[in-house]
């Protein structure tokens, strides 16, 4: 574990005692902020290192995209994991080109089109998600420094 990483996490667990009134405000003017600045087709790590969870709409959608049934396409690219959500059977991501684009975008999975998930309402509900995403995505870890000043814990 590195030193910043250790501090994200002693932050957002006072973060998540606390639960502060100015949370999902903060987190959401942090996130606009940060994305402003951030180029994430020059990283893609999130693709590189992850999978998201697909759910019966997302496979149903991007099956659908793809002329394939959506068995075949759970057969061909899915299986379950230890807690029986649908996930990429390897990484990087299957659908991420050489130049860090999407080949389904435009029909990408809802945990995609959401994440890194720092702009949210309830945000103290996924305080270790986002910890976890501190090591996965680097804007998600520069929002958490900027939080830090402006609430401080």
């Amino acid at each position: 574990m590195n030193e910043r990483y250790a501090e994200h996490k002693r932050y957002l667990n006072r973060l998540k005692a606390r639960k502060p009134k100015k949370l999902d405000e903060a987190f959401e003017a942090l996130h606009e902020e940060v994305f402003e600045e951030t180029d994430c087709l020059a990283c893609a790590n999130c693709c590189k290192t992850t999978s998201p969870i697909f759910t019966d709409a997302d496979i149903e959608r991007i099956a659908k995209h793809l002329k394939m049934r959506p068995a075949d396409f759970i057969g061909k690219y899915l299986h379950l994991d230890e807690d029986r959500h649908y996930v990429l059977n390897s990484s990087p991501c299957f659908f991420l080109d050489a130049e860090n684009y999407c080949a389904i975008y435009d029909v990408r999975p809802k945990a995609c089109r959401e994440y890194p998930h720092t702009n949210r309402r309830r945000m103290h509900q996924i305080l270790d998600l986002t910890l976890a995403n501190t090591q996965i995505c680097p804007a998600v870890a520069e929002v958490v420094e900027r939080l830090q000043k402006v609430i401080p814990a």
